[in-house]
């Protein structure tokens, strides 16, 4: 078995069991990706209602893994690219390498202090530039086994000139655990386009990590035993909070403004339990929102009183279950609070990964059933507009006191989405 298969048959167990989610980590050809719910190595295999909708997709699913597959194998004529903005402001990215002088990295204490890589979204001037790759060819070959990734373009320019304006709320993102902070590129250009400035952060030694001059750190807390779920959060928040000292405590690019009163944070997995952790850890964090990531830790003994967005993936069959641990916390949530959960979605929904799928055909020989359960089996182009939607529109409420009546029921835009609890 390869390292990725041991990797995501030990962490998996969730919706998918311990098997199909080897296999699908097999077809993925990533040596350290999680493919579908990563952090649960405690859950069962689906429920069989789970199982026989992913039956009755299968044919549905199948049809458009063979014709990802086939588009793959086609000659295209332009590389492929992230979905594009809703807006058309132009986008900058900044890449920053970040030290934590007061930490000792946790995971590998040999390595000295704790070292994070991260992205940085804003508005940008119009002007030409070199736009950002997805990522390099070695971190595509480190993080997935081959360089596909590495074909993909962005829309952000390379260190632009920063847009004119008064100070912008700033957003941070965490990613889920064995991916990196490029996995939510598409949400982090939506935001960065409506005037947010967005920081990506890279977890080190929690997935392949790429720093300045190629040096590529890989994955230390992959192998079996060597993860513990609650230590990853809480580490996570301490990665957090850090790169908010530093993104607010001076502009990480010239002539860009940062408003320090309107923060909130976001993740996938791993990285959205993280989100809520430090949203009832730090003061300075006035709302979060988390995209199917289960909670390893409990709320603070007050409860958290800020606002939180939930967005599962075919979470309602598991309500008030063994393995739902979002039940026990909503009831420690006392501030502005949605649930809300796409029947037929997959763990990976809400991240880059689908449209991934469709533009460079990762799941090649990838079983339909595993497929389903890892992607759901909502078109990609849907799934990344409803993530985006609701993200905005939370932020947005919060940070910006807009408006919005997406957060105050169940939408005709969007029939994919339920609203399981308010």
């Amino acid at each position: 078995m390869s390292n990725m298969s041991k990797n995501f048959a030990r962490l998996s167990g969730g919706r998918l069991g311990t098997v199909a989610a080897a296999t699908l980590l097999a077809a993925l050809a990533a040596p350290q990706i999680p493919a579908a719910a990563a952090e649960h190595p405690d859950r069962p295999a689906a429920p069989k209602a789970m199982k026989d909708a992913a039956a009755a997709n299968a044919a549905k699913v199948a049809k458009a893994a063979a014709a990802a597959a086939a588009a793959a194998r086609t000659p295209k004529s332009t590389p492929p690219e992230v979905p594009a903005a809703t807006v058309g402001q132009p986008i900058g990215e900044k890449t920053l390498r970040l030290v934590d002088t007061s930490r000792t990295d946790p995971w590998k204490p040999s390595a000295g202090k704790r070292e994070l890589m991260v992205s940085v979204w804003y508005p940008a001037k119009p002007g030409r530039g070199t736009t950002a790759p997805y990522v390099s060819a070695a971190l595509s070959k480190a993080l997935y086994g081959n360089t596909k990734l590495s074909t993909v373009r962005t829309h952000a320019v390379v260190d632009a000139v920063p847009a004119p304006g008064k100070a912008r709320p700033l957003v941070v993102l965490s990613p889920a655990f064995g991916q990196s902070r490029t996995s939510l590129t598409s949400v982090a250009e939506e935001l960065a386009s409506r005037g947010y400035v967005v920081a990506g952060v890279d977890h080190t030694y929690e997935a392949a990590v790429e720093f300045p001059g190629g040096r590529i750190e890989q994955c230390a807390i992959c192998e079996p035993g060597k993860q513990d779920n609650g230590a990853v959060v809480r580490n996570r928040a301490k990665d957090l909070r850090f790169v908010l000292d530093r993104v607010t405590g001076s502009s990480p690019v010239p002539g860009l403004r940062i408003d320090r009163t309107r923060i909130g944070v976001a993740g996938h997995s791993t990285g959205g339990a993280s989100a809520i952790e430090v949203l009832g850890q730090d003061a300075r964090v006035a709302a979060a929102a988390d995209m199917d990531g289960d909670f390893f830790t409990k709320p603070p003994a007050g409860g958290i009183k800020k606002p939180v967005l939930l967005l599962g993936g075919a979470r309602a069959g598991d309500l008030n279950g063994p393995y739902d641990t979002w039940s026990p916390a909503w009831k420690r949530m006392t501030g502005w609070k949605r649930w809300l959960d796409v029947g037929k979605g997959g763990h990976m929904t809400f991240t880059d990964m689908p449209w991934l799928a469709d533009q460079v055909g990762l799941p090649e020989g990838m079983p339909p059933e595993e497929a389903a359960g890892a992607f759901g089996t909502v078109p990609s182009k849907r799934s990344n507009a409803f993530t985006r939607a609701y993200l905005v529109t939370f932020f947005d409420k919060h940070l910006r006191n807009v408006p919005g009546k997406l957060l105050d029921g169940p939408s005709a835009q969007f029939p994919e989405v339920a609203f399981l609890k308010k």
